[in-house]
């Protein structure tokens, strides 16, 4: 019979998804499905998504936030990773979606997903992208993150006889040590109103007199992922202060509050992220505390988890092939995927565990590197990882892969995005097939 138990030694158990047991061959399962089974009916690399892990999560957000405050959205973060089916379980758990481009909100109307429940994010949206967005059946909110946007979204509402809800991004420097380039509330940032240098004011005199523009209110997104809750208590204090201030100045109500997402995601066994719970405990009272300093009414609370949501539900499977020793120096172990499905580990320095599929309970012999295919030295999945020896055609599983993996994933060198397989129940159903050299070859015009 599938063995959980079993797996619960293993110091990594907690970033492999929720479903995850033996099965009766030893190796690693998911929603019921053996991965070696998965990896010969569907090809290799390939990303396991375990749908009950991913519901599970989304119930859990609600719960602990709805819990907590009287009026709550949980918005998926689209950016993390999306695709028609995708959009369809987060529509059915009950949960808005945060899109960041006109190519997400397209798959997102495609699919049939609620224009009410949908938040339009973006530094640099284009004039196409906001009569996108307002046109027809208008996205709930647009979050403004720039006065030339607001500019343009007045005038296009305008022309559409409209009047578009909006809340307005905010930076309210405060530092939520996380990777610099995932660093986004400080005051240097591409990204929102900058409270220190007096722009967030200007920002809410011009939405409040814009007759096109309903301010509902304001947005926070500090960075990610977010291992340390005080940074979300500090944006607490600062904006509330701000939204009183504003209050007493313009007239502003601060009906609506989102402090964003960034919610952390454990991905090595190393790391361990706050619970849910306590996420939505201490932002549930720092907001209490600070509304009531600053004498406002309770605005409703929006979040918006991504990584945190789909990170863990989600595995990718490589084929091992090429082995390579160095010896006093190091041994690499070439697996078939890398930069081109997973360009984290070269772009952050991001670390991943990797587990053998056919036999994940073996003890490690050997400290290998596993590395990419791709035509690039810094093409390297998992540095100093403690494995079984592996030999080609061995599988290598990457937990915690569902977070911008597939979402930043690329042709380089004409490579072929792999597919995504549901599993839930003992059945496995596609919900992105593999790409094939046809769809490579479909954008190119050639002459004559």
């Amino acid at each position: 019979m599938p063995n959980a138990a079993s797996l619960d030694a293993l110091p990594y158990r907690h970033v492999l998804p929720h479903t995850t047991t033996l099965s009766p061959a030893g190796s690693l399962s998911i929603g019921g499905c053996d991965l070696r089974e998965l990896a010969e009916t569907y090809g290799s690399p390939l990303y396991v998504f375990d749908e009950q892990d991913f519901r599970e999560t989304a119930r859990e957000f609600r719960r602990e936030f709805e819990s907590r405050w009287p009026e709550v959205s949980v918005l998926y973060a689209a950016k993390a990773y999306l695709s028609l089916p995708l959009a369809d379980i987060v529509a059915e758990e009950g949960l808005g979606m945060d899109v960041v481009s006109g190519g997400e909100l397209a798959i997102a109307r495609a699919g049939g997903f609620p224009s009410s429940r949908l938040y339009f994010h973006g530094n640099n949206k284009s004039a196409e992208e906001l009569e996108a967005a307002v046109t027809g059946d208008p996205v709930g909110r647009i979050v403004v993150d720039n006065f030339h946007e607001l500019a343009e979204l007045d005038r296009i509402a305008g022309e559409g006889d409209a009047r578009q809800p909006i809340l307005l991004r905010v930076s309210p420097n405060v530092d939520p040590h996380t990777h610099a380039k995932t660093t986004t509330g400080v005051l240097d940032s591409k990204f929102g109103f900058a409270i220190a240098n007096g722009d967030a004011e200007r920002a809410v005199a011009a939405a409040m007199a814009a007759p096109n523009i309903d301010l509902r209110g304001l947005h926070v997104h500090l960075g990610s992922p977010i291992f340390e809750i005080e940074p979300y208590e500090q944006a607490s204090d600062v904006m509330c202060a701000f939204a009183a201030q504003m209050g007493d100045t313009h007239g502003f109500s601060f009906d609506e509050y989102s402090p964003g997402g960034g919610f952390a995601l454990a991905y090595t066994r190393e790391q361990h992220a706050p619970a849910i719970a306590e996420y939505a405990e201490r932002v549930a009272r720092s907001m209490e505390r600070a509304i009531a300093e600053h004498r406002l009414e309770q605005p409703s609370l929006h979040i918006e988890p991504g990584r945190s949501l789909i990170g863990r539900a989600m595995v990718a499977v490589y084929t091992v092939g090429a082995r390579k020793e160095i010896p006093g120096v190091r041994t690499y172990v070439s697996v078939d995927g890398g930069m081109a499905d997973n360009i984290r580990p070269a772009m952050y320095g991001s670390g991943y565990e990797a587990v053998p599929v056919d036999r994940p309970l073996d003890e490690p012999t050997e400290t290998v590197t596993v590395a990419g295919k791709y035509c690039e030295s810094g093409d390297i999945l998992v540095r100093d990882a403690e494995l079984p020896r592996l030999d080609a055609g061995e599988l290598v599983a990457l937990p915690a892969s569902g977070g911008y993996n597939l979402a930043m994933s690329s042709n380089y060198n004409m490579a072929l995005r792999p597919p995504v397989v549901a599993v839930r129940d003992g059945q496995s159903r596609l919900l992105q097939r593999r790409e094939t050299v046809e769809d490579l070859v479909a954008r190119d015009v050639r002459q004559g």
